[in-house]
């Protein structure tokens, strides 16, 4: 079972490959501007000027002539990435239409048109041809949870005397809320600070006023890192009274992005021993990623052993768990999850066009206007779907995910279990993958209306809740990248000794393959280009 273009394409397509997974694409950025005319040739001067005159001239010409050969080099240096960029918009663009060009491969979503034309052929293969024992051989069994490498490096700086405390305002998603979690752990130990349970901002896009408490296990995440790093609820008395109790008056340290250990040493160090109090907010990402083996076991440590969902999360989580593995008995108890982005919020800043015409692009407009106001009108901004699609950077649809998968040999017996937020058009996207796959399970549908009913709301526990039935799934599947996937490959490696079943598509081929209506689907055999 698979898909076959014109033999004379020889272009390679992994579904396990690690490239062109990247996340959502902005839109490009795009000036014009003429050229200005070329600068007059040097005057000419008359043959009667003496010997010795042509002589001290001949210097300052030469300079001249150098000036304005750079001049020349600098324009061209514009011009050409400009001819470049304007070259795409005629062809990837909304004019190509308009002047006759055709379109570049991938550059533009057919993949409904696809599916329409393989969907009798896609129905009547249920036979599974390719083998999949690499896949399915055994049913993998989460191992006892091994402990994070200790690592016998020491401190990285000396004790500071009495007792500093370092607090941290996280914001985001889930994922990106634990990235930072793991870095302030890891951050209260290169500084030798306390760390204050850190606080979660509300953000606008995930609306989720959740705190640390309600997602994770406080209790256990301060007693895992003791001896450790020290971690506290709140801040003590004697300290807040300095603040007339409230943190907001604590002045906020602003940090570069990705700030190394020497800026944490040599900048942010003195202000604790001599505050006694720092607090840094923004936190996301402010903390390099080469840091020392001790300071890079504390994140292991933070992530792995000490970051556990509360109980209302854990105790459905593990419900839904169960429930998926009964449902997959088709395939003994094995299933497939799949991380879908195709939210409205990551179809809209993606940039990227489907097939809803004038209708989808009027809405788009929209909600990016709603979401980040004039951020995609700035002046010399222009919006490149096609240029977008082609570099895969738009978010795979429910549909293109269904096609793969069957062109890999998955077939309509398989479990999915499907993780996502509200998918955009959910109704008429949806549709083709219960078609190909009408075994797919989201939280939804497993869990009754009372046993979500706490959750409604609240997209970070919702989003936990994905995590773990994910992270117990055979093969995990992801579209678009970003904080959860990584988290959840790591996760999943550390869990199974580093082994564990990704599908990682490489949107640059895939896109190219399914723009191509030439292509057959063929019973029995996978053809790839």
């Amino acid at each position: 079972m698979g898909m076959k273009a014109k033999p004379h394409h020889h272009h390679h397509y992994n579904g396990n490959g690690g490239g062109g997974g990247g996340g959502g694409g902005n839109c490009s950025e795009s000036s014009s501007s003429t050229s200005p005319s070329p600068p007059p040739s040097p005057r000419r001067h008359s043959s009667t000027l003496s010997h010795c005159r042509r002589k001290l001239r001949s210097k300052p010409i030469s300079v001249v002539a150098g000036f304005l050969l750079l001049r020349r080099f600098l324009r061209l240096l514009v011009v050409l990435p400009l001819l470049y960029v304007s070259g795409l918009i005629m062809c990837v663009g909304p004019f190509s239409g308009l002047m006759g060009h055709t379109p570049l491969p991938g550059s533009v979503y057919r993949s409904h048109e696809m599916f329409e034309l393989l969907w009798p052929h896609i129905q009547a293969d249920n036979s599974t041809p390719i083998e999949l024992s690499s896949v399915w051989r055994y049913r993998r069994k989460l191992k006892e949870q091994k402990p994070c490498p200790p690592s016998t490096a020491g401190p990285q700086l000396e004790s500071p005397g009495p007792s500093v405390y370092l607090i941290v305002e996280v914001n985001g998603g889930l994922n990106q809320q634990r990235s930072a979690i793991c870095n302030a752990v890891a951050l209260a130990g290169l500084l030798n600070a306390i760390l204050v349970i850190p606080n979660f901002e509300f953000h606008n896009v995930w609306r989720d006023p959740s705190t640390f408490g309600d997602i994770y296990d406080e209790d256990h995440f301060i007693a895992t890192l003791e001896g450790h790093v020290k971690v506290v609820k709140e801040l003590p008395e004697m300290v807040l009274e300095r603040y007339d109790h409230s943190i907001a008056n604590i002045p906020t340290l602003r940090v570069q992005a990705w700030a190394p250990v020497r800026y944490y040493k040599g900048e942010v160090y003195p202000i604790l021993q001599r505050q006694g109090v720092i607090r840094i907010a923004p936190f996301a990402n402010r903390l390099a990623m080469n840091v020392p083996p001790s300071i890079q076991h504390l994140r292991c440590l933070a992530n792995y052993e000490a970051l556990k969902f509360s109980s209302p999360i854990s105790n459905l989580a593990r419900k839904l768990v169960e429930r998926m593995t009964e449902m997959s008995s088709r395939t003994g108890g094995k299933y497939v999850s799949i991380h879908l982005r195709f939210e409205e919020d990551m179809v809209a800043f993606s940039c990227c066009l489907y097939d809803g015409g004038e209708a989808e692009n009027s809405e788009m407009n929209s909600i990016r206007q709603k979401g980040w106001g004039d951020k995609f009108k700035r002046k010399g901004r222009v919006t490149l779907p096609g240029l977008n699609r082609i570099d895969g950077k738009c978010p795979l649809t429910p549909l293109e995910v269904g096609m793969m998968l069957r062109g890999m040999g998955f077939d309509n017996s398989t479990s999915i279990y499907l993780a996502s937020g509200k998918i955009y058009w959910a109704e008429k996207h949806l549709a083709p993958l219960l078609k190909m796959f009408p075994y797919l399970h989201t939280k939804e549908s497993l869990a009754t209306p009372d046993e979500l009913a706490p959750f409604k709301g609240y997209s970070s526990r919702l989003a936990a809740l994905d995590y773990t039935v994910c992270l117990s799934s055979e093969v995990f599947v992801t579209t678009q990248g970003g904080n959860f996937p990584h988290f959840l490959m790591g996760h999943r490696r550390f869990l199974n000794g580093g082994h564990a079943k990704t599908i990682i598509p490489d949107k640059r081929k895939l896109v190219v393959l399914l723009h191509d209506m030439s292509i057959r689907y063929c019973v029995g055999v996978v053809y790839v280009k």
